[in-house]
């Protein structure tokens, strides 16, 4: 297949150098401090999924750039703040399908309204990676494989199962399933409830769920957006939010104690955040459907405030608050 990944972050690196690796033919759009390290001493990939090193030469800046402009699938791997734009730039070349590998709601709606649902695949994606250098990316952990499909049916499930193996047997676990779309509200549920607060705090999510007081803030958290989902008609793997919950503190914590969410290692590099795909995308479907969601957005603003706060700061020290949280952590993505 021929293949091009949008976002050279650490999910990005992660897709493009399994696909190459497996034989595709894979190009890749990324920031300059990435593109030049991976195009002159090629990938490395190491971790739980082993070490690799993949010569990965066909690597831009710019899409204008690319030498083909026809693709079999294209990977968006970007942040979802920086969907639209990416979206309005994979106009200029030409493709089959695109595989959405983000976090949050609405990259599949904004996707659909551009390129129409017979195009679009959405995915769940639950592992995690850590870039260590520009041309270095480390799997950190994994949850469940990756899980792609069509929430509205329009592409077929034969082009959808090749897909899944086709990534398989790349080495990214990963299996076709229609019902992608409540697999992708189960990881809003969990991303909500642990990431924001993680990252205000400063903590991980084995210490989130031991505190009296945090363990209530999620607890709220996701009883809005059952509220909210019930309210909207999104259909949900748990009857209730106390169902959820239940499985949430016995199953979902303690296998990811002492992980770190990516939300903080973005604000600690002045980075933004996708507050607004999760917490923030609830304060404003409760809003469509006339459902209070006070304690969502309580946290979407504190967060927006402490990515300003760090924003202004590293300006100053560019180097010293990335390098409090030190080296030896791992984030979920």
């Amino acid at each position: 297949m021929r293949i091009l990944v949008y976002g050279l972050g650490a999910l990005g690196k992660v897709f493009a150098g399994f696909l190459k690796k497996a034989g595709h033919e894979v190009y890749a759009i990324g920031r300059k401090k990435f593109v030049q390290p991976i195009r002159e001493k090629g990938l490395k990939i190491t971790g739980i999924w082993g070490s690799h090193h993949i010569d990965l030469k066909e690597v831009y800046e710019k899409i204008d750039e690319l030498p083909v402009k026809d693709f079999d699938l294209v990977v968006l791997t970007v942040k979802s703040y920086d969907t639209e734009r990416a979206l309005e730039d994979l106009k200029k070349v030409n493709f089959k399908y695109l595989l959405l590998a983000q976090n949050g709601y609405g990259n599949y709606e904004k996707a659909t309204s551009v390129f129409g649902k017979e195009k679009v695949i959405l995915s769940r994606v639950i592992f995690g990676a850590q870039i260590l250098e520009p041309g270095h990316v480390k799997v950190t952990v994994i949850a469940d494989d990756v899980v792609i499909g069509n929430p509205d049916g329009a592409i077929k499930e034969e082009v959808l199962k090749k897909l899944a193996q086709t990534l398989r047997e790349a080495g990214i676990p990963t299996r076709y399933e229609p019902t992608v779309y409540q697999y992708l509200w189960d990881k809003i549920l969990y991303n909500s409830a642990l990431n924001p607060l993680g990252a205000l705090l400063e903590v991980n999510y084995g210490t989130l769920a031991k505190l009296e007081e945090t363990r209530q803030l999620m607890d709220r958290i996701i009883e809005e957006i059952f509220a909210v989902a019930q309210a909207k008609g999104i259909k949900l793997f748990y009857k209730n939010a106390e169902e959820y919950k239940k499985h949430f503190y016995e199953k979902l914590i303690p296998p990811t104690a002492e992980h770190y969410p990516s939300m903080l290692q973005d604000i600690k590099a002045g980075k933004p955040t996708e507050i607004e795909a999760l917490n923030g995308a609830i304060v404003r479907l409760g809003r469509e459907v006339g459902i209070p969601t006070p304690v969502n957005e309580v946290i979407t603003q504190l967060v927006k405030a402490k990515e300003k706060l760090n924003l202004k700061n590293n300006s100053t020290h560019p180097k010293g608050l990335v390098n409090a949280l030190g080296k030896n952590l791992i984030f979920q993505q």
